[in-house]
């Protein structure tokens, strides 16, 4: 693309982060830091906290493009000022230094990046209690789940470690071990959820 940073449309950033262009990640990083920058800084927050709540707005931003369940309703800028806006009150109402200082001279921004925002949030809590169910459920049920579901092992592999004396068993008993699962979590997440 020549000399110097090659200067991208929205529609261009967006391609170029589906095809994996970090280039492309890079320079937009680069491209609206200033104005996350301001926002926090002018509300109560210092160039770390500033950095570290642009950089997950990012993430947020690139996890959607990636698998393909952004659309894009508005200018990436605005997308992004919405989710880092959101982040930032959160954490501002986490410190109680959350006075309303925000909400009082910025509209209200429709963009969909409230909703991404919210549903990337309960992806993030149900892998962390599902994390917490296997860790409560016991052996051998916690090796053989995650040796079928994070390892990729077939059940014949399965049958020759655990010692079963055919798949039919181990299928079996990984299904019984999948149906405790779901009721340490579903417990667990009703509990949460009536917290």
């Amino acid at each position: 693309m020549g000399k110097g940073l090659p200067s991208y449309t929205d529609a261009e950033f967006v391609a170029a982060i589906r095809r994996g262009d970090d280039r492309a990640l890079a320079q937009l990083y680069r491209v609206h830091l200033p104005m996350i920058l301001h926002l926090v800084q002018q509300n109560s927050g210092t160039e770390d906290e500033a950095k570290d709540v642009y950089q997950e707005g990012v993430m947020v931003f690139y996890e959607k493009v990636r698998d393909g369940s952004l659309e894009l309703s508005c200018q990436i800028k605005t997308y992004l000022y919405a989710v880092c806006r959101r982040l930032w009150l959160k954490r501002l109402a986490e410190k109680n230094r959350f006075g309303g200082s925000l909400t009082d001279h910025e509209p209200y921004l429709e963009t969909g990046a409230e909703q991404d925002l919210l549903d990337a949030q309960e992806r993030d809590r149900r892998f962390a209690m599902m994390g917490d169910a296997l860790e409560r459920i016991g052996e051998p049920c916690r090796s053989l789940l995650e040796g079928f579901y994070l390892l990729d092992k077939s059940m014949q592999e399965l049958t020759a470690e655990f010692g079963y004396t055919n798949a039919d068993n181990a299928k079996n008993q990984k299904y019984k071990c999948l149906v405790r699962l779901k009721k340490l979590f579903f417990t667990h997440y009703q509990e949460e959820e009536s917290f």
